[in-house]
């Protein structure tokens, strides 16, 4: 791994609030991800499933955690199942984690290897009544390819029929949500390599560059500064592609008088942050544009401050909408008459404003929570609010990542020029020949 871990005291911590939620006499399985495939002999790079970072700190795959509060014999209530390496392995692919590693790591100091599990594993089942496994449960989980979870869940019960099932989901959910002090210190730092990828492009955007040489200016700065790269597809859309929410082709000239919007970010040691920034191609907004990105820096600065505890995103998404209804008549948009006969359930201003306000953030970019519950202390947010005029040709949405507090919301890109009075003078900075 090119980043640096965090102290094994966050694991032990998240095992134990973990372990201390399930029903008596549990065991609780997490599988790593897959490596997913490409073509011939080809595959991709490898993702840990986020759970198992949660809870171990092993960004390896083909490892399984195993948690047993109630395991008779004490060893056997954390284990680790890792993949073991060898001289081949090492001279192809790279050393593997060894036990002693994956113990100061993780906290975990029963680890045995790989092949050792289903014998392991009998003997604990005989014990266990209740068997929690995981799956991914985001609400925007469309995968249609089988994941080794799924695979895992019917060799369990194939081979364990009897044994009450329960989804470990709605508990890891809950605790995932609410970020460990060690947690944001790995976002602040993807924060910090993301502004600086973003102010190398304010000396680098201009006419005629295109928007996949923005992309490789980016990912250069990521690189250069420990992250493995993008959190999420760049999306680096000029002129009308900036009207488009989810644009990743990222191959067209940037044109004199258009606007760019960006919506990148890098990771760092699997946490996400979620920047967009708007920026003049020429170094220098006309006046529509300046109005637009102005109404929805006035909507996003209101849309922070209502990140508190105690509040619902969902309200905060109608209270935003409000928010942009008001900047579209006042852009000339909107008129009081398309308010008044507009449908309540897909209100006039979704013409101009079709995406939510907030989402969740942390070891994915969209990360899970509970929208319909309370907010709370040491959950992270994105605030996006944005306004796309397609006849225009302008996109507008601006975008930081916001840390809840019981003294109010800490913005962890408050260092990342915002204002369009900065972001022009720092475009039109001579450039230093040295």
């Amino acid at each position: 791994m090119r980043y640096t871990p965090i102290a094994q005291e966050l694991y032990i911590t998240n095992r134990k609030n973990f372990a201390s939620k399930l029903l008596a006499n549990s065991l609780a399985i997490i599988n790593s991800n897959d490596i997913m495939p490409t073509n011939a002999d080809g595959s991709m790079g490898f993702r840990q499933n986020s759970d198992m970072l949660y809870l171990s700190g092993i960004d390896q795959e083909e490892s399984i955690l195993l948690l047993y509060p109630d395991a008779k014999d004490p060893r056997h209530k954390e284990i680790l199942f890792l993949k073991e390496t060898s001289e081949l392995i090492a001279i192809w692919e790279g050393a593997k984690f060894s036990k002693k590693e994956a113990t100061e790591l993780s906290g975990v100091k029963t680890v045995y290897w790989l092949q050792e599990f289903q014998t392991v594993l009998k003997g604990l089942m005989a014990e266990a009544e209740n068997i929690y496994l995981g799956s991914n449960e985001h609400t925007r989980n469309t995968n249609e390819v089988e994941t080794r979870d799924t695979r895992f869940m019917k060799w369990c019960k194939e081979h364990y029929p009897l044994h009450q099932y329960h989804r470990s989901a709605p508990i890891i959910n809950r605790l995932r949500s609410v970020k460990h002090p060690l947690e944001v210190a790995q976002m602040q730092n993807a924060c910090d390599i993301t502004e600086k990828g973003f102010r190398r492009l304010l000396k680098f955007v201009q006419p005629g560059v295109t928007e996949n040489q923005i992309e490789a200016e980016l990912i250069h700065e990521f690189i250069f500064n420990g992250s493995n790269g993008f959190a999420y597809g760049p999306i680096i859309a000029s002129g009308i592609n900036s009207c488009t929410l989810h644009y990743v082709e990222n191959k067209e000239v940037c044109k004199d008088g258009d606007i760019i919007l960006l919506d990148v970010a890098a990771e760092y040691g699997n946490y996400a942050s979620d920047l967009t920034r708007v920026l003049p191609v020429n170094g220098k907004f006309n006046k529509r544009q300046k109005d637009v990105y102005n109404a929805v820096l006035r909507v996003q600065k209101q849309a922070i401050q209502m990140l508190q505890p105690g509040a619902i995103v969902k309200d905060i998404n109608e209270n935003v909408g409000l928010l942009i209804e008001k900047e579209l008549v006042d852009l000339g948009l909107l008129t009081m008459g398309d308010i008044k006969k507009q449908d309540p359930v897909w209100p006039a201003y979704k013409k101009y404003f079709m995406h939510g306000t907030s989402h969740f953030l942390g070891l994915d970019v969209h990360d899970v929570g509970y929208f319909n519950e309370p907010i709370q202390p040491g959950m992270v947010f994105t605030c996006e609010p944005g306004i796309y005029i397609r006849e225009e040709a302008i996109g507008i949405r601006i975008e930081n990542d916001i840390l809840v507090s019981a003294k109010g919301p800490v913005d962890l890109m408050k260092n990342i020029p915002i204002e369009v009075e900065e972001i022009e003078e720092l475009m039109n900075q001579e450039v230093e020949i040295h």
